[in-house]
């Protein structure tokens, strides 16, 4: 009987049913009293969640092209940090500096890009566990073909007159005027406020209401790098010019008679008789500007402003002295010729010029510089183009700034 209740018990046990549950009472004896370690099933260990992939947002992106070399290079992580980052010129290695922000999440690049190159962006990230990923990416800037330039008259340090306008001469078409207008900023020591003035897509000139006051200084300052001029051209520099004006010096050459009265700041000090254009070739009227080019000995060849032999006006060819150019059409102040001197004060017959004796030209020659002032009245012809020089002056203030 004893051992069939065993084996009933064992039966139990192995099947699982029930009676195992209350047939471990009647077990001999448990580990714990037959002096053995209790044996405990294996936990689980506890494991760190794995850290979030970094994100890395790079602009521009790489493979862009035409890239404006004033736009900043920036890498920015997201659930990580910049282990470093490295902008350079693929084909010089040259480094281009950046600095970090946003506690070390944000580099962006701190000097300008260049024209017409490549560039190797290369950057490194942290993950939360210290894991490094780098990613390289390239771009290109604006080719030559798209980098505009522009040329400023007066230059820089340079001394002027009164009525000299300041000039931009843009290398390539404008077609966004306002953003231009807005990157030239021109300060007049005397306060003088002025407007700008397009003649062309490529011609730009700045004006005060009136003369510049004498002795003022023009502070122009151009940040055109990375202005967008249109039709995909970019501007190239950033400069800051000084002008100085001078003492105003004005001459009033007056053709009803036959008189030249030259001033300096208001106050009479020469005059002289003079022969200007005849019926045929009136001098030009108005506020004439005396421009750069002046020859100690000018030759002058009639054909060059349209007269041909047969033509009773054509002098063919004639050799003149302290020739100071108020036209680029051709109207000087110049030392009246040997058989135009008699007639001086007298008589109107040369083809626009403003014909003075040698001791009137040599003045003017030697004491009026750019920018000076040259006022034409008593003249029956019109008044001279704008662009013929610097007729600025001739526009009402309110017209000019139109645009």
């Amino acid at each position: 009987m004893k051992i069939a209740l065993f084996a009933a018990i064992t039966v139990a046990i192995a099947t699982g049913g029930v009676g195992a549950a209350t047939a471990n009472s009647w077990l001999p004896l448990t580990h714990s009293e037959a002096g053995q370690s209790p044996t405990t099933s294996p936990s689980a260990v506890p494991t760190t969640p794995a850290a979030k992939p970094v994100t890395l947002a790079v602009a521009p992106k790489t493979g862009a092209t035409f890239v404006n070399p004033a736009a900043e290079v920036t890498a920015q992580a997201d659930n990580g940090t910049l282990y470093s980052a490295v902008l350079k010129e693929t084909a010089t290695g040259e480094n281009t500096d950046g600095e970090l922000f946003v506690s070390g999440r944000k580099w962006v690049s701190s000097a300008p890009l260049k024209f017409d190159t490549d560039y190797t962006f290369d950057v490194t990230t942290l993950d939360e566990d210290g894991n490094r990923s780098t990613t390289v990416s390239t771009f290109s800037t604006v080719p030559a073909s798209n980098e505009a330039d522009l040329a400023m008259f007066p230059a820089a340090g340079s001394t002027v007159g009164v009525a000299q306008p300041l000039q931009f001469t843009f290398s390539e078409p404008v077609t966004n005027k306002e953003a231009v207008e807005q990157a030239i900023s021109v300060t007049a020591s005397s306060g003088q406020k002025g407007a700008f003035r397009w003649y062309s897509d490529t011609l730009l000139r700045y004006r005060a209401e009136d003369f510049w006051v004498a002795n003022t200084k023009l502070t122009v300052e151009m940040k055109l790098f990375g202005v967008e001029l249109g039709n995909g051209q970019i501007g190239n520099f950033n400069k800051t010019n000084v002008v100085q004006i001078g003492n105003r010096v004005e001459m009033v050459a007056d053709a009803a008679n036959l008189q030249a009265s030259i001033y300096v700041n208001g106050v009479l000090v020469k005059q002289y008789p003079v022969t200007m254009g005849d019926e045929r070739f009136p001098s030009a009227s108005g506020y004439l500007v005396v421009l750069s080019d002046k020859q100690r000995y000018a030759h002058f060849v009639a054909s060059t402003i349209g007269l041909k032999p047969g033509d009773p006006a054509n002098y063919g060819e004639v050799d003149v002295e302290f020739a100071t150019r108020l036209t680029p059409s051709g109207e000087f102040i110049h030392q009246a010729t040997d058989s135009a001197a008699p007639y001086l004060g007298r008589v109107n017959l040369s083809h626009g010029c403003i014909g003075m004796s040698a001791e009137g030209a040599g003045w003017v020659f030697n004491n009026m510089t750019t920018g000076d002032l040259v006022h034409v009245v008593g003249s029956p012809n019109e008044t001279i183009a704008p662009t013929d020089g610097f007729g600025d002056w001739n526009i009402p203030f309110a017209q000019y700034a139109q645009r």
